[in-house]
């Protein structure tokens, strides 16, 4: 478990400094947009108040708040009662890290802080993300990949 701690730790900290750096500091909240390495990467400020991508936006906050703080639950207990490989609790990790990132953003500002924005090729992304998204998404895949199934016939 201490492997899941610190690194949930760190990303809840890294994510935290990032946001109050982009929000407050470089004042994205009032200027939106801040082009960095265009169109690769810019700074686009967006209030997420749904889930991934926006989607069930306008629902109460406390809803996706709760639905957070359950799967961090789950997660923790999960990791807590089957051991797992090293690789796996990092991956917990990160999803409990990010995941607690964006909660406390939801019991501050009632609603997600998205940022970073990223397009390629001609393709041009209408959407942020921010560096909980990032752990959440690989901490989530990271736990399907590792996962040890311990009923695997041999």
């Amino acid at each position: 478990m201490r492997t899941v701690v610190w690194v949930a730790s760190v990303i809840f900290v890294l994510d935290q400094i990032t946001k109050y750096w982009v929000v407050q500091v470089l004042d994205l909240k009032r200027v939106l947009s801040i082009e960095v390495f265009p169109p690769y990467l810019n700074l686009e400020m967006a209030w997420n108040t749904g889930i991934n991508f926006g989607a069930f936006a306008g629902a109460n906050p406390w809803i996706w708040i709760v639905v957070a703080l359950v799967i961090v639950g789950a997660v923790l207990w999960w990791v807590w009662t089957d051991p797992h490989g090293r690789w796996q609790q990092i991956s917990a990790g990160l999803l409990v890290g990010g995941a607690l990132g964006n909660v406390i953003d939801r019991l501050i500002y009632g609603a997600v802080a998205d940022f970073l924005n990223m397009s390629c090729c001609g393709f041009n992304n209408p959407t942020s993300f921010n560096v909980a998204d990032i752990a959440v998404f690989i901490g989530a895949f990271g736990m399907v990949i590792f996962s040890s199934d311990s009923k695997k016939a041999a």
